[in-house]
Order: structure tokens, then C-alpha cells, then sequence
């Protein structure tokens, strides 16, 4: 019989009395062993006896303190009589790993695995999540968080990617949704092993059903529209075929549509003078399909990132601004320029022909609002999304693909133009050490791993006392310029929801700096939570949190790129419980194109965790994006069953 909940001293006294029968046993073995030498018989000599028994102590004296300090702090479900089997064991699941009863140990995301009948099947073994989602320096997370639930609950911290049922089949489950059914037999499949005699054997291969999401919470699903779908001429580049599109989109239960509204198409020639034709046009088709609108205010350029397809360049007023003074761009250590965006350093210069960058955003955004009044009224647009930086995120342009960038690259600081240099300077001036106005000459370039930089290598400078300077004031130019926007914003869409897009860099997440975090102006090394003041500023303005990246798996990642250290899953977790804590809704959206159930399946997670005593989930769920691929037969099958799922509505298992 298993007896956790212990004392230290009570499983001290069973370690010893452990012990004691052990050497009794050990003892009388070896009294009565003989050795076979030659035909002859002879006893073993005392010396080596008690050199046996003395290994043997040291042997279980080792095993016991790490027996118990893995239920004292990592919260590993161990009994107190485990032997070291069960210990590697346990640590095996935490790496990702599916031990069978007999031993045999093989990866989770093995395609083929020892037959074994259903009758078999291992228990998930709990894993202790690391505090607030951060994995300490040099750790390896738990690549299956869903194996972990029970220790969470017992730890009173809830991991919304937990859930007990995976979408792979390699995963095992035991329960279902609170107050919902679940089937918990496993479906047979054949499968073919190679035997370590060469010979070819059918064995079976146990797949459990996917998680019942049926009678769960409504989470609308939006579909983002093509980047191109009003033209530079402000017009609907293609309206027979975007119609046809929206109507299939209609007919799968997708609730509405997501729309970049371009800065640079609307305001292109002149300072406020908005041309929105294309737009009226574009949504009074979604208006008459009955669907809702989420609206982004797109204050960047299109066309430098993963996914671009077309290029929508920042307004020409604006460009020609540029070439004249181009530290309104946002700027690396070398003088590289980047005119995706403005630097948040003009926010409240007048340097956009008298007027401030925060000024231009708010004439924009008023205008909008003035000219679909009417949508607003009727509940048509549900949603204005507010461009905050590069691809309409809240982050620093750090990874930029036209200056080289390629994952999983640190990326660079971008506080290198003359305004944010200027606002560095007066902080270190404040902080009464002038000489730390300046940017860290030791961060590496583009494409450097935190280890090859003495600024973000495990005890770099990152975390001593400039480092931790320039990044607070880094983080701080950040949140405040998505503060002031969101006071401007909320005056302009009075009574409208509002929310915020938080890129996901989960890349280098297991290191202890955390350095592409860094360099995207999320302080968040290994010690400290940088989403929580974003949190905290979002619940002043009751604006919601839209999060990306909610589809990738931890052990995926680590199987295409090990060496980027990615842990999405730890850090989707994170964010979340951050912004649930703030008591702030909370969106998603996928990072990269998805088709498949295993990738629909880890959104449907994150989006209704698995029994959540507060019953939390996300507000809305949109998904990237509309596009010929969407519609092929069995990726349209597999969508239109996510987003069953997401209304919670029944579905028959495929």
C-alpha cells in the first residue's frame, strides 16, 4: 500500500526498518552462498561481507534522500518504498516519455510502439510545473502538461494546456469534461512491429477518443481574412470569390471574420484624409451574411514577416517623413533601420507634420469609429483589435526577417534612434549613474544563441545591475506606450471591446535569460514574471489579451529545432494563468497555419482547460487564416469539427 502524506520522520523510521530487514536478508543470503572455484567449495570471507553490506547502506541511504526530496519538492506522487525503477520512471514521463508496466520505454511521439492490450495501460504519471510557468536555468520542462494535473490541483495553480485526454494517440487518459460523458475505451487499431528476431508481427495499437468538448462553454470562432483583402486602391480585390469563401465559412458555424484595416491604405497620401470605400463595401457583405466583425487597427507595414503574402508599405506622407529624419523607425546597435513601424520614442514628439505619433493613432481610430457608427450599433463589430507595434503586436520589431533574422536567432534591441536613446539617458541620469545610458555593447547580433553572448549566457549581464536596468527601462518604454494608445483608444470606441495582441516568442523559453523575450521587450529571465505588469495595464483599460501560438506542442518543437530551447506550452501557460489572475479576458489566436486534429485538438485545451475550478476559457478563438488550403476536404472536415468543439457541441469520433 502506497503512504504519501508522510512526516519526514515517519518516513525516516521507514527507510531504517527498510534497511534493516534488507541487511537481515542480505546477510543471511550471504551466510549461506558458496562460491563454485575449481570444484571446490568455499564461504565468503568477513571482510567482504561487510564491505557488501556497507555499499548496500550507502545504496539506500542515496536512494532514500532522493526519494525524498522529489516528494518534498518536485511533488513526484512516490511512495515511500519506491524503488529505483519507479524513480526513473517518473523522471522518464516528465521528459516526455511513455513507460509501459513491463519497462519497455519509448518517446511519445514514436508512431509505432509494443503492442499492448488495453488492459495494460500505464497511469499518467504526475509532474510538477515549475513556479508561474518559468522554467528554472538549465531545466527540462515536462514535454506532456498533461500528465500533470493532478499535482497542480494539489498546489491550488491551475495549467490551462493541461488536459487529461490528448489528441495523440499516444497519450493516455482517464477521465472526461466535468458533467460531461467520456468514453474511456480505447479503439484498437492494428499495427505492424519488427520483433528483435527480424521477424514481422501484428500487434494492437490502443488509441483513445479525443476529449468530449459537448455541453462546454461557447468560444467563438473568427477567421482572419486574406492580408489583401481590400486593395491598395482601397477597394475588395476579389468580392465573388471572398463571398463564396465567407458563405462555406458560414456554413461550418464560424461566428465572423477578422479584418486588417491598413493604415497605409487608408490615410496613403495625405494627413487626415481617409478613404474607407473599400471597407464600407467589405463589410456590408460580411453585414449581410450575419456575421460579426473583429476589427485591427493596422498602424504597421505589411509584408516583412512569416506569412506575408503582399506588401502594404506605411503611408506615403509618412515614408517621405522618413527619408528625411529616419529615426522615426525603430533602429538596431548598427544602424540598421526598420520601416515596419514607429518608434515608440515620437509617440509624443511632433514630428508627423505637427502632429505626435499618439495623435495620428487617435484621428485614425475616431475617424473609424465615426464612419461605421451605425456597425458599432447594431453589434456588427464586436471587437476592435489596437496595432501596437510589428504585425500589429505588442513587442519590439527584434527578429526582423529583412535584416537577416532567422529562427531561432536572440534577435536585437531596437532603442537605438535618437528618441529612445534620449529617453535612455534621462533614466540613467535619474537612476544617478549617467553612464549606463547607453545600449549593451556584448547582446550578440541577429542570429547569436544566448550562450555565444556574455550579455545573455547563464550569469551574463542581463541580470546584473545595468542589465537588469536597461531591461526594466526596455520593458517600461513597452507597456507605456500600449498605455497610452488604450486611453486614447477607449475614448475613441467608448463602450466598444478592445483588446491587445501579446506576440508568443517561445524560443529560448528554457534558458535562464529567456533572451528572445528579452530582445522583443518582455522581461521575463527565469526569476521574474514580465507578463504581469502587461496584465495589470490591460485590466486598467479592461482590454483583452489576444495570445498566439496556442496550437504548438513543446515536444514538436524540441523534435524540429533542439537547439532552440522552445517551450510554447510552458509559455502559453504562463500567459494565460497571468491574465486570468488579472481577471482579464483572454483570445487566441494560431501562430502558424493549421490543418490537422492534433493541432486543432491543443487549441480546443488551451481554449476550455480541463477541469478548471472557475470554470475558466477564452473569450474568442481566430484562426490564421482564410486561404484555398482551408477549403481542401479533409482539412474543411477537420475545421468544421473544431469548431463543433468550440461551441461545445457533440461530435461523433472519425
Amino acid at each position: 500500500m502506497e503512504k504519501l502524506g508522510m512526516s519526514e520522520e515517519e518516513e525516516e523510521m521507514e527507510v531504517k526498518e527498510e534497511e534493516e530487514d534488507e541487511e537481515d536478508e542480505m546477510a543471511s543470503y550471504l551466510n549461506t552462498t558458496e562460491e563454485v572455484s575449481g570444484g571446490g567449495r568455499r564461504s565468503r570471507g568477513r571482510e567482504e561481507k561487510e564491505r557488501t553490506k556497507m555499499r548496500e547502506r550507502q545504496r539506500r541511504a542515496i536512494t532514500a534522500r532522493i526519494l525524498g526530496g522529489l516528494r518534498k519538492h518536485g511533488n513526484y506522487n512516490l511512495r515511500v518504498r519506491a524503488d529505483i525503477n519507479e524513480v526513473i520512471a517518473a523522471l522518464a514521463r516528465e521528459a516526455g516519455w511513455l513507460v509501459l508496466p513491463d519497462g519497455t520505454t519509448f518517446p511519445s511521439s514514436q508512431a509505432g510502439r509494443p503492442a499492448t492490450s488495453a488492459s495494460t495501460l500505464p497511469m499518467p504519471h504526475s509532474a510538477a510545473p515549475p513556479l508561474r510557468g518559468i522554467s528554472p536555468p538549465g531545466s527540462f520542462r515536462s514535454l506532456d502538461h498533461r500528465q500533470s494535473m493532478v499535482d497542480k490541483r494539489s498546489r491550488g495553480v491551475f495549467s490551462p494546456v493541461a488536459g487529461p485526454v490528448p489528441a495523440s494517440p499516444l497519450c493516455f487518459a482517464t477521465a472526461g469534461t466535468s458533467g460531461t460523458s467520456q468514453d474511456q475505451s480505447p479503439v484498437l487499431e492494428d499495427s505492424i512491429e519488427s520483433g528483435e528476431d527480424g521477424k514481422v508481427t501484428r500487434g494492437v495499437l490502443p488509441r483513445l477518443p479525443d476529449r468530449d468538448f459537448s455541453g462546454t462553454p461557447y468560444v467563438p470562432v473568427y477567421v482572419m481574412l486574406p492580408l489583401g483583402a481590400v486593395n491598395m486602391n482601397c477597394e475588395v480585390a476579389d468580392p465573388d470569390s471572398l463571398i463564396n469563401d465567407l458563405k462555406l465559412l458560414k456554413s461550418a458555424g464560424v461566428d465572423g471574420a477578422m479584418v486588417d484595416c491598413w493604415w497605409g491604405i487608408v490615410e496613403t497620401n495625405k494627413p487626415l484624409e481617409y478613404n474607407w470605400s473599400g471597407y464600407k463595401s467589405l463589410f456590408q457583405i460580411i453585414k449581410q451574411l450575419k456575421l460579426k466583425l473583429q476589427v485591427v487597427m493596422s498602424f504597421h507595414k505589411c509584408g516583412s514577416n512569416v506569412g506575408d503574402d503582399i506588401t502594404i508599405p506605411l503611408p506615403n506622407w509618412v515614408a517621405q517623413i522618413g527619408r528625411a529624419n529616419p529615426d522615426i523607425y525603430f533602429t538596431d546597435r548598427h544602424g540598421g533601420r526598420n520601416t515596419e513601424c514607429l518608434t515608440w520614442g515620437i509617440d509624443k514628439e511632433r514630428v508627423l507634420r505637427g502632429r505626435t505619433a499618439l495623435e495620428v493613432y487617435f484621428d485614425f481610430m475616431r475617424s473609424f469609429r465615426v464612419e461605421f457608427n451605425e456597425l458599432f450599433e447594431d453589434g456588427i463589430i464586436s471587437e476592435i483589435e489596437v496595432g501596437l507595434g510589428p504585425c500589429g503586436e505588442l513587442r519590439y520589431p527584434s527578429y526582423a526577417m529583412e535584416h537577416g533574422w532567422r529562427y531561432p536567432g536572440i534577435g536585437e534591441f531596437q532603442c537605438y534612434d535618437q528618441y529612445l536613446m534620449k529617453s535612455l539617458r534621462n533614466a540613467a541620469e535619474g537612476r544617478g549613474h549617467s553612464f549606463w545610458g547607453k545600449g549593451p555593447d556584448n547582446a550578440g547580433t541577429y542570429n547569436s544563441r544566448p550562450q555565444d553572448t556574455k550579455f545573455f549566457c547563464d550569469g551574463g549581464d542581463y541580470d546584473g545591475h545595468y542589465g537588469r536596468f536597461f531591461l526594466a527601462w526596455y520593458s517600461k518604454v513597452l507597456i507605456d506606450h500600449a498605455d497610452h494608445i488604450l486611453t486614447l483608444a477607449k475614448l475613441a470606441f467608448e463602450g466598444s471591446s478592445i483588446a491587445v495582441k501579446v506576440s508568443g516568442v517561445h524560443w529560448w523559453y528554457k534558458t535562464a535569460s529567456h533572451a528572445a523575450e528579452l530582445t522583443a521587450g518582455f522581461y521575463n529571465p527565469c526569476n521574474r514574471d514580465g507578463y504581469a505588469p502587461i496584465t495589470a495595464m490591460l485590466k486598467k483599460h479592461n482590454a483583452a489579451l489576444n495570445f498566439t501560438c496556442v496550437e504548438l506542442r513543446t515536444l514538436n518543437q524540441y523534435e524540429k529545432f533542439p537547439e532552440a530551447m522552445s517551450d510554447p506550452e510552458g509559455l502559453v501557460w504562463q500567459v494565460l494563468n497571468a491574465a486570468w489572475d488579472a481577471n482579464i479576458p483572454v483570445s487566441s489566436e494560431n501562430a502558424l497555419p493549421c490543418f490537422d486534429r492534433d493541432g486543432f485538438h491543443k487549441i480546443l485545451e488551451n481554449a476550455k482547460p480541463f477541469d478548471d475550478p472557475d470554470g475558466r476559457h477564452l473569450l474568442s478563438f481566430t484562426y490564421l487564416r482564410l486561404a484555398p488550403a482551408l477549403f481542401e476536404e479533409m482539412n474543411f472536415f477537420e475545421f468544421k469539427r473544431f469548431v463543433k468543439k468550440m461551441h461545445g457541441e457533440a461530435v461523433l469520433d472519425n
